[in-house]
């Protein structure tokens, strides 16, 4: 890999188990590159008395594209299910010999499965940052509530 700065991006990774299709990437993109179908299936659960409905992911494609690489989608996921990856190799980008078509540039959520092995750790938490709240035992707050203010 190729020296680049750390803020580099390169393609957005799915985590398949963490996404629960809430659509929320698709509806916030942009330039509606994400393209999402699913269906919902009925489930009882041992000890339950209701069926529990749970959707379940058929597609989960990204155009390429179209794609801005704003990062909006990662930045809206509320399940981590997408991340930046450094990859940079991808099909569809070319080759000086005209390898990789544009057509090439729609990558399905195997291939968007494949990168998240390459998504880097976050980085460590400020050692001078307060504690989380919810983290802070015998504060009386509420996580998330506004400091002083319930």
């Amino acid at each position: 890999m190729t020296n680049l700065p750390p803020r580099t991006r390169g393609v957005i990774a799915l985590l398949e188990a963490n996404c629960t299709v809430c659509m929320i990437c698709a509806r916030e993109c942009p330039d509606w590159c994400i393209h999402i179908t699913s269906h919902t299936e009925v489930e009882q659960q041992p000890g339950s008395a209701r069926p529990r409905s749970r959707n379940v992911l058929d597609r989960f494609a990204i155009d390429y594209g179209q794609c801005l690489y704003c990062g909006i989608c990662v930045e809206v996921c509320p399940f981590d299910a997408l991340h930046w990856a450094p990859e940079f190799g991808y099909p569809g980008t070319g080759s000086i010999d005209g390898e990789g078509a544009v057509a090439e540039l729609v990558h399905e959520r195997d291939v968007l499965a494949t990168w998240v092995e390459k998504v880097p750790p976050p980085p460590p938490l400020d050692p001078a940052a307060e504690a989380a709240p919810e983290t802070a035992t015998g504060t009386g707050r509420r996580p998330g509530s506004l400091r002083g203010r319930t």
